[in-house]
């Protein structure tokens, strides 16, 4: 009885240490999550200088705010789309995070034609004056 014992003993402490084995393997003990924080920091524009990054927040709260306009824009098909909404749209995907309205739902083609409209508004309108 004591025999059998110890061998099952034996057994599962080699299955044990074989697992253990298997998992360090699997994952290298030599990453650092620092590496990986500082990532997602800098990719959240987060260590960035410090004015770009508070625009690019400020932009980003600015386009949730004005959300209900774009949804108008789209669904009623309104011409229209405020200043502050347009800015807070170049912004965003010319200094921060290029595929931001692709990770809020837009479609790429509700993007670019946010980006068009936007653009177009930007540009100041010729002189028509003979």
């Amino acid at each position: 009885m004591m025999n059998s014992t110890i061998m099952i003993f034996k057994i599962v402490l080699l299955l044990t240490l074989i697992s253990w084995i298997n998992i360090l393997q699997a994952r290298p003990l030599t990453t650092s999550s620092i590496g990986r924080a500082t990532t997602l920091m800098t990719h959240l524009k987060l260590q960035d200088d410090k004015e770009d990054s508070s625009e690019c927040w400020d932009s980003l709260f600015e386009l949730q705010a004005c959300t209900g306009e774009i949804v108008l824009f789209f669904v009623n098909g309104e011409t229209y789309l405020g200043q502050d909404c347009c800015s807070a749209i170049r912004i965003i995907e010319r200094q921060c995070w290029p595929s931001m309205l692709d990770s809020l739902g837009f479609t790429s083609q509700e993007g670019d034609i946010l980006h068009g409209y936007c653009d177009a508004s930007e540009s100041p309108t010729p002189n028509l004056a003979p």
